[in-house]
């Protein structure tokens, strides 16, 4: 089976030892999208501007794949506050609408560069 990088500068370059997203045949395996802006690799201020520029970030990732946020089979997301649970249901509806994909949310003490929310996610095309 093959296995393809996915880069795009739309989306934030990665800050460590990995790919942005790594295809495997009809599955896409994204890494980790924080709310940095490409542009100026700084995260946007508060959770709302982060939770929508994160979902930005998936969305480029997607399409740089050849795929969409609706393809998305699964999305693991970590907020360093489950106080901000729903808006976070709120802002992912605003982007990926029903049928949703399989989906865990979890709170973790910390994410890089103070970000408040992250996601990963598994694509299939």
């Amino acid at each position: 089976m093959s296995r393809n990088v996915i880069h795009t500068d739309s989306a934030p370059a990665a800050i460590g030892a990995y790919s942005q997203a790594v295809a495997a045949g009809n599955t896409v395996y994204i890494s980790g999208q924080l709310g940095l802006i490409p542009q100026s690799g700084e995260l946007a201020e508060g959770f709302a501007a982060q939770c929508q520029q994160m979902f930005r970030n998936l969305r480029a990732i997607c399409e740089a794949a050849g795929g969409d946020l609706q393809k998305i089979v699964k999305l693991t997301i970590f907020v360093t506050d489950l106080g901000n649970f729903a808006e976070l249901n709120k802002i992912m509806g605003e982007h990926i609408a029903a049928p949703y994909p399989a989906r865990a949310a979890m709170q973790v003490s910390a994410l890089p560069k103070g970000g408040l929310v992250e996601a990963d996610a598994i694509m299939v095309l």
